[in-house]
Parts: C-alpha cells; structure tokens; sequence
C-alpha cells in the first residue's frame, strides 16, 4: 500500500514547514512534534520520506556513502573518492527508519557480529539503527516514552554528524546525518529540558475545530482507504513538485546570505525571551536561512527571522517542567521591532541627541517578568511555612477540636457544622524545593529511571549468566578458555561455541509509580498549612519529573476518596490537578488509604515490575469512619490493607507527616507503623534538610507510635 501523500495532509502548515525547512538543512536539528492523539502526527512524517529526493551510494556500502564524497573513515571503505553519482553508484529514495520505543542499545549504535565472531574468530560490526538512518529520516514515534540514555545517543549523533561505537572490543566510527523527527503526547510525561533543547524545532499540532475542515480531513482519509493506488497517483504530481522545490533549495542553501541586521535581529530576540546558551541563536539562523532558500531568496529578510524564531523558541523557554510551552507573538513582534527606530527620549531623559556623536548604549533587553505579578517569599522550606502558619493563626480548626484528646467536643450549632464541612478555596502553593531521595527498598526489574536500584539493559555490570543478549567479553573468554584443548585449539586462534556466550547481568536504576495520598481535609487548612503541604508535594512531583517516575494523585476529604489523577507520566497534569484541589470538611482517612490500595490493585495487572513508592501526605487524624462508629479502628484496617498491596508489588510507604502546632498527637508516626513504612516530617523532606542521623538516601526510620 503506497503511503498517505505528503501534500494531501490538511492543515498542519507549521509542522510541514518545520519538516520542510529540515529537508533542506538537517543542520537545523530535528523537529519534536507534540500533540494530543489522533492529529496525524505519524501520517504527515511517513510522508515526508516520499517527497525526500533520491540519492546515489556507492553499491555494497553498509552505511550509504555518497560516491561523489564517500566517507573517508567509513568502516566500509575506503571508496574511490570524486566519483560522479550518474557514473559510478546507484540511487534509491531516502530511507525511512523508525526507532521503536522498546529498542536496545546494541540496536540503536551496532554491536559485534556474533555469527563471524563464532565462524571465524574475528571481531566484526553489524551496523545499527543510526548507520541506517544516514542520508536519510530517523522517526521515533512516542520519544518521550524512550529510555534517556538512548535519547542522549541519538541526540548527540544528529548534532555531530557521526557515531562513536566503543563497545565490546568494538571501535568504530561512521557517519550518522540524518533528518530527525520525534512525536509525543505531552500526556504521557515530558522529556528532560536538556533534551528538549537538543531538537532545532518544535511544533504543536492539536485537532481543527473548524467542522469544514475536519470534514475534508475526514473526506481524503476515506478516499485513500477506499483506494490507496487511486488516491496517491492523484496527489503524485503535487508531491514531485515538492521534491523538486525540496532538491533546489538544497542546491541555493550555500549562497544564502544572512546580513549582520538579520542576525542582531536574530541574537536580540533570543536574549529578550533570555533562552539558555547560544543553541536558540545558532538553530533560529540555520532555520532562517533554510527559509530563504525554500522561498528562492539569496539573502534572509526579517519575515523569515520571525518564522524561525517561532519555530525555534518556544520549547526552550521552559525552565521548569511545570512551565508550559509557546511564544508570546506580542512580545515577539517587540523584540523583533526593537532597535529598528531611535526610541524617542522623553523631555528631561538625560539621553544624547541624534547627532551628538556618542555612540548609542548596547540594547538591554527588557525582563519577561518585569510586568508580572510579584511572587510569594522563596521561603519554600516546609518548615518555614510551618512557622509562618503557627504564628499567623493560633486558633484550632473544628476539625482539630473533634481529634483532641478525651473525645471532648465543644458544642457547635448547625450553622457552623455546616461552615466546617464546606469547600475552601484551593491554597497556592510555596515555592517548590529540592526534595530530598525516596527510594524503594531491594533490587526491582522495573523499567528503566533513576530512583531506586534494579536489574536493567544499561548500568554497570555486576555479573554474567549464559545469554547472548549483548556480550559479557571477559566472562565469555573465562567459560571458553577450560575447553581449548578439548577442541584442538590453535595457536593465536580461540575457539568459541554457542554454549561459551555470556551475557552480562547489569544494575542501574528504574523508575517507580509515586503514588500520592493526600490528606484535603478540613484539619490540613487549617493555619494555611496546605500551601505548605502543596508546594511539598510540587516539589517531589519535580523530583518524580527528574527520575522518570509514573505519577498518581489519590485525595480525600469529607465523607470519601478519589482518584485525582490515575497512575501517568505527565508529571504537569499532576501539578495541574494539585494546584486547583480545594480543601475542607472531615478526615475520612480509611476511605483514602482503600483507595490507595485500589489503585495499586488495577496498576498491578497493567504493569506488574512497576514497584511503588506510597507517599501518605497527612497529619495522621480521622474524623470520619465508613464502616463503624471507630474512626481509628477503620483507618487501622485500612492501613493493614494498603500494606499488602504495597508488599504484594515490592513496594515501600512513607507517611509524610503534616502535623505543626505545640500540641502533636504522633497519630501519623502511628500510621507509618501500621502500614509497615518509614515516618517523615514534613519539615524533613527538603534535601537541604538531611541531618547526621539520616543514614545515605533512606528516610529517617520513625515508626515510634504516639
């Protein structure tokens, strides 16, 4: 079945541009397309390969050099160099290479050769995913979804150009130019500012909510499944055109001229969004002077500087994963403007005249956050807002008079029963701050992240085991080497079989479901202590963000629990979720711990090496009870369950206790007992806030009930 045409696509101009300026320059670095399901992203990227010109390779080479500049390092060489393709070599449409998310490193770079290795004793290279790819596209569908070590390789491949294999008593090198395009669902996690960076171009693409184009969208799909063969030869002339404008732009790319008024323009609307380093300046240049060439222009003009620049910064304007991305086009066309015109001194400025012959001050950039609202004190420290809460408001909340000791109850009318239990408005959250590690007990098997220890694809070698998924060299030799004489070895030769292959068992990090249970209720208001508790947990959602953790927000208050957020990646929608979530009412704890459990029950069956890391966020009080007249015995049972759950998944719970004031209780030490996990005050969970009696990362263990 030929491929959905290139040029049939409705809509989507940014991104097909952004393709097309690539096409013409893979120096500009790649296009990371995000956007919710279903907006053709993968349709519109395995069409640009057909719209691609051809190239010519020099025949039998593994890694697709051209015959008229072949590859001098080439492990395939070395080939007759000058060579014109029409006269010596062979053409193909460029190849399409898509890098699954479940792919292995040896897949990705090449490995050794185990079948010469064993027929003939000599160490040779099988070529991977990145030789493939040369002079042609790279797509990796889903690639926040990707283990971040293989992220940084292909990343580092498409900015230099060539691959570096050291491996295995493998050393090589090959060159590695290649059109990169990734697609994610911002819903299923972010990836690493770092990495976000190394991509040229974003863009994102959402559906139309134009109901004419959605039905013409909807009126080409169908055509094309009714008949693939009729609707692409209708759409093949369009798609040569392409091609062709593709090949000429190539061709006028080194005589495009970029003026020194174009790149000021270009350095100052980089420094007025104040992106990091010099990345944004050098890809918003190439991507201008690809746009001229795709026009037919020698020389780049202002329009196609702020093409770029859309194009090119909004992805790098993030400093923080809870940040979301885009451009202010406003404050684009000002920065754009900026300097074209001697602003007009104001009566009394002080500043020189037009003609005075002082050379004019350099342009200082105007602060994005000169005109924002002025924020909180960074005193994020728990501990401080704990303070502030205690001095700022002595009196107790309803909800703390029913907790107190002796069962005592002031006598409260109707009316005021019902203020205690009504919604509150949801508190801002204090600054986030560096949390503190929380890891999970033993070795997992989980996917791959950077909390807590597990047997995984990549970190150090710890052993080996018979395998041949990857090779252990010193292992495999020990196993051999008893068995030379045996089969006849030969002097300067080792004789190797299958059963000699090792595979080497390594030890890295995985990532763990952080599961929070936060504790809404009436008594967590009280003294502002939510916005503490708040800016706690945004800080160890940052955490979870840094360590490539699945998240999940279980709340309760009032009467029941529920299921805030259910088990994702997308660390934002979490923050989303918890900035809004409104406080007030009873403490129905044993409905949140049941529902805690729940959740591990249904994440169990979707994905069981997954271990979990519970964070009971409260300060240990019930006040309501679904079962019986006993609000402690109900939350007792409910913590014997959640404690199940979490060992049934090799798990660990930590209650991160909430409690302030001159009178504590100690009832959230006790529920850290009761569910077999580690107590840990809140004003404890900043990293800063470690102290000689915390032993290596591990919390502080205080199952002391009260």
């Amino acid at each position: 079945m030929p491929p959905y045409p290139f040029t049939a696509v409705v809509g989507l101009d940014d991104l097909r541009l952004a393709l097309l300026l690539n096409a013409v320059s893979p120096a500009v670095g790649g296009v990371l397309v995000r956007g919710e399901k279903g907006t053709a992203k993968s349709t519109i990227v395995r069409a640009l390969a057909a719209v691609l010109p051809q190239i010519a390779v020099v025949p039998g080479c593994r890694f697709s050099c051209d015959p008229a500049a072949p590859d001098p390092a080439c492990p395939d060489g070395p080939h007759a160099t000058g060579v014109p393709a029409q006269a010596a070599g062979r053409s193909h449409p460029a190849r399409l290479v898509e890098l699954p998310v479940g792919a292995t490193e040896d897949r990705l770079v090449g490995s050794l050769d185990l079948e010469k290795v064993l027929a003939s004793g000599v160490a040779a290279y099988e070529p991977g995913l990145l030789a493939a790819a040369h002079r042609g596209l790279l797509y990796v569908d889903e690639v926040n979804l990707l283990h971040d070590h293989l992220v940084d390789l292909l990343l580092d491949a498409a900015a230099m150009g060539v691959a570096h294999v050291e491996r295995e008593g493998v050393s090589v090198r090959h060159a590695a130019r290649f059109l990169l395009v990734g697609t994610m669902n911002p819903e299923e996690g972010e990836l690493r500012p770092q990495l976000l960076d190394r991509f040229g171009l974003t863009v994102e693409v959402r559906a139309s909510r134009d109901p004419a184009e959605r039905a013409e969208v909807v009126r080409r799909r169908l055509a094309y499944e009714a008949d693939p063969e009729g609707f692409a030869a209708a759409w093949e002339q369009v798609d040569k055109e392409t091609a062709a404008r593709i090949e000429a732009a190539r061709a006028l790319l080194p005589s495009v001229t970029l003026p020194d008024s174009e790149l000021l323009r270009i350095t100052r609307v980089c420094a007025a969004f104040e992106v990091d380093g010099m990345r944004a300046d050098l890809v918003t240049a190439r991507a201008a002077t690809a746009l001229a060439a795709w026009a037919g222009r020698d020389v780049v003009i202002a329009e196609d500087v702020r093409q770029a620049a859309m194009l090119a910064l909004p992805h790098r304007r993030r400093r923080h994963p809870f940040d979301a991305p885009g451009l202010d086009e406003e404050r684009l066309d000002e920065a754009m403007d900026d300097g074209d015109e001697d602003p007009d001194p104001g009566p009394g400025s002080g500043g020189p005249g037009p003609d005075d012959g002082t050379p004019n001050p350099p342009h200082q950039p105007s602060d994005p956050r000169a005109d924002a609202a002025p924020e909180s004190a960074p005193g994020g420290s728990p501990g401080q807002a704990g303070q502030a809460d205690r001095e700022a408001a002595p009196a107790a909340s309803p909800d703390q008079q029913d907790s107190r000791p002796g069962g005592a109850k002031p006598s409260r009318s109707a009316s005021e029963r019902e203020s205690s239990a009504r919604e509150q408005a949801p508190a801002t959250p204090t600054e986030p701050f560096k949390a503190r590690l929380l890891q999970v007990e033993g070795v997992g098997t989980g996917a791959e992240g950077r909390r807590s220890r597990a047997r995984a694809c990549g970190g150090r070698s710890v052993g080996a085991r018979p395998g041949a998924r990857g090779l252990h060299l010193i292992a495999t030799v020990h196993a051999a080497a008893p068995q030379q004489v045996a089969r006849g070895r030969r002097e300067g030769a080792l004789r190797l079989r299958s059963e000699d292959l090792r595979e080497p068992i390594r030890e890295g990090r995985e990532g763990n479901l952080v599961l929070f249970v936060v504790d809404a209720s009436g008594s967590m208001a009280a003294r502002q202590r939510m916005a503490a508790v708040k800016g706690a947990i945004l800080s160890l959602l940052l955490d979870a963000y840094q360590r490539r953790d699945k998240v999940g927000l279980v709340t309760f208050r009032g009467r029941d629990a529920e299921v805030a957020l259910p088990p994702t990646w997308s660390v934002d929608a979490g923050a989303a979720r918890l900035t809004s979530l409104p406080t007030g009412g009873r403490t129905p704890l044993a409905a949140g711990l049941l529902q805690a459990a729940d959740v591990l029950r249904v994440e169990r069956m979707r994905d069981p090496s997954r271990r979990p890391l519970v964070l009971v966020v409260t300060d240990g009080r019930a006040t309501h009870a679904s079962h019986s007249k006993d609000p402690l015995a109900d939350t007792r049972r409910a913590a014997a369950h959640l404690h199940q759950a979490v060992a049934a998944l090799g798990g660990t719970a930590v209650v991160v206790d909430c409690e302030s004031g001159p009178v504590r209780l100690g009832l959230a030490a006790r529920l850290a007992a009761d569910l077999g996990g580690d107590h840990l005050p809140l004003t404890d969970l900043a990293a800063d806030a470690l102290t000689a009696a915390v032993h290596g990362n591990r919390p502080r263990p205080d199952r002391k009930a009260a």
